[in-house]
């Protein structure tokens, strides 16, 4: 049995929410290699030499996400002390987030449900938030006032691309950042019965880890 974890590049760009039903049309490197990954995994599955599911979640948040998360290291911080926080791409344009928690529980359940074998899955996932309005929202779970919020141009990213990988793979996924990106995950909780946790919850519970984590 094999299940596992995928996330959205192998879509591409797509003018609507993105659905499971949705080719994989992605062209990037990142998208292909997702792409690839998944194929090969469906291929021994259907050939009957394994049985193949797929979790696929936007980006991740909530506690022990840092580093590599949006509503993180990136925000938080600043967040947290009263001052301005700094955002990539379009703030303003609605955007999917989904709460690390509900990923490891849509894990175990397409590990343990004969109903999930053969197809990948969108993990439940809150409605979305722009980024402005995530940061709205953990000011105040936060009791605090609004951050300014403030957007770092993608120039000066990629010239830093050029010297750091992590970065330079920002130019792929640029799309995700300026204009809406939507995951729609009706299919999943139709299925199998589960919702995303309540977005001020999972919000909430980011802020206190952060206060926790910044408090050592």
């Amino acid at each position: 049995m094999l299940v596992t974890m995928g996330n959205l590049y192998g879509y591409g760009p797509v003018d609507a929410p993105i659905t499971e039903d949705l080719p994989l049309a992605g062209t990037g490197t990142k998208a292909r290699v997702r792409i690839g990954m998944w194929r090969d995994a469906l291929d021994r599955h259907r050939a009957g030499r394994i049985r193949a599911t797929e979790a696929r979640a936007s980006d991740f948040f909530g506690p022990g996400v840092t580093e590599a998360g949006h509503l993180a290291q990136r925000m938080m911080p600043a967040l947290l002390a009263g001052r301005a926080v700094r955002l990539i791409g379009n703030p303003d344009a609605p955007h999917s987030f989904t709460y690390i928690p509900d990923i490891a529980r849509a894990l175990v359940r397409l590990g343990t449900d004969e109903r999930a074998w053969g197809r990948a899955w969108h993990v439940p996932t809150a409605p979305p938030l722009s980024t402005r309005e995530a940061v709205r929202h953990l000011c105040r779970l936060a009791g605090l006032p609004p951050a300014r919020v403030g957007r770092i141009p993608w120039w000066p990213l990629h010239l830093a691309g050029l010297v750091n990988p992590m970065l330079g793979e920002l130019r792929e996924v640029q799309y995700q950042f300026d204009r809406p990106f939507v995951l729609d995950s009706r299919a999943y909780t139709a299925t199998f019965g589960e919702v995303a946790t309540p977005i001020d919850e999972a919000l909430g519970a980011t802020v206190e880890w952060w206060r926790a984590r910044l408090s050592r």
